[in-house]
């Protein structure tokens, strides 16, 4: 033991003396995006650590060239500039029945917001600035018209993970009228024009969007100047004041100039308060009055595809649909809701519900369903 120990001791010597000698021959800049720093390789070393000499001779195959071919089918992005838009076309009209079919289930009527899954209308920009410093405060609105500042990322989104059961399965023309009718419900303007239910959107004219909230995000991440966007909103700390001398104890924020700290320790603490606080953060419990024990569960987890049959899935009070259902046997039904099956995750995507709980969820969903 002795022997392990005062070979750890010579270690750490000659690696405190080679730490040393790298202090002051490292080439390492202060040029992280944050205001810290970055190394290079210096005589075998990388920042006060050795670089390990025999990666340098293992063979690492990098595989081959993509083709042009390969590069395009990855290359799908949806760009603000329009790069990427699909040739296509579609009415807000069109888009609204599209919605009626594939979404409102999850997202509400004129995207109102649905149980577990995001508002897609309504809210302001103003709304945005809001802080939740105390009880029954309005949290920010983040809806497609006050937050979202290019329509390119809604249509790009809606492309590649939408209808949540079975995404990309909408064309190009069925794209455009979604997109369009969920603009039109936040009452964005093309070009000015109030998009009415016969209005098309298309690839000629998506550049031509209007989103109040473009100006909201900084600095502009986009383009070729992007990094140094970044870099210089770091720069100034009185956009962020993450670049200066680092703190690691008894830290204040010197605030601005002319200004007060902003974090202070607490001078005079009132310990004395009557009632004195609670540290309990128990929830109060809950009393089943549903009548059924698993129909609550079911309306927390799986109303959102059993509701109806818009998401594939048995809707709970088709009986012709739940005889198929049941023929497969109870001891299969319950090893599917477990497991999943087919376009449905395991445990309908909860995995924090118990077996037994699913039990009480497919029984319910049976007992309305005969």
């Amino acid at each position: 033991m002795f022997k392990l120990d005062h070979k750890f001791i010579a270690t750490s010597l000659v690696a405190l003396m080679a730490s040393s000698a790298f202090t002051m021959a490292s080439t390492a800049k202060k040029d992280a995006l944050d205001g810290g720093m970055t190394y290079t390789r210096d005589k075998g070393m990388y920042s006060d650590y050795y670089i390990n000499k025999q990666v340098d001779k293992l063979k690492i195959n990098n595989g081959r060239t993509p083709t042009a071919n390969e590069l395009k089918a990855w290359d799908s992005d949806i760009m603000p500039d329009g790069t990427g838009l699909p040739e296509g076309k579609g009415s807000v009209e069109d888009g609204d029945e599209l919605y009626e079919e594939q979404c409102a289930a999850c997202h509400g009527d004129f995207g109102a917001g649905g149980v577990g899954y995001p508002t897609l209308s309504g809210g302001s920009i103003s709304s945005l600035k809001n802080q939740r410093t105390a009880p029954g405060m309005d949290a920010p609105k983040r809806t497609i018209g006050t937050y979202w500042p290019k329509a390119s990322t809604l249509i790009w989104y809606i492309r590649d993970a939408m209808p949540y059961a079975h995404p990309k399965s909408l064309n190009n023309d069925q794209l455009y009228a979604l997109t369009a009718y969920l603009l039109s419900v936040n009452n964005i303007k093309v070009g000015g024009e109030v998009m009415e239910d016969e209005f098309i959107l298309s690839n000629k004219n998506f550049s031509k969007i209007e989103m109040p909230n473009k100006d909201g995000f900084y600095p502009n991440i986009d383009g070729k100047d992007g990094v140094e966007n970044v870099r210089k909103f770091f720069a100034d700390g009185k956009n962020y004041g993450a670049v200066g001398k680092r703190c690691m104890s008894n830290c204040k924020d010197p605030g601005m100039k002319g200004a007060e700290p902003t974090v202070m320790k607490i001078g005079i603490e009132m310990k004395d308060v009557n009632p004195p606080y609670s540290t309990v953060r128990d929830m109060p419990k809950k009393t089943n009055t549903s009548g059924h024990p698993g129909k609550e569960l079911y309306e927390s987890s799986c109303a959102v595809c059993h509701a109806t049959d818009k998401m594939g899935a048995p809707a709970v009070g088709d009986k012709k649909a739940w005889d198929v259902v049941k023929a497969k046997g109870l001891q299969n039904v319950m090893k599917n809701a477990i497991n999943g099956t087919a376009a449905m995750p395991p445990k309908g995507g909860n995995m924090d519900l118990t077996d037994w709980q699913m039990q009480l969820i497919v029984d319910y969903m049976m007992s309305q369903s005969m």
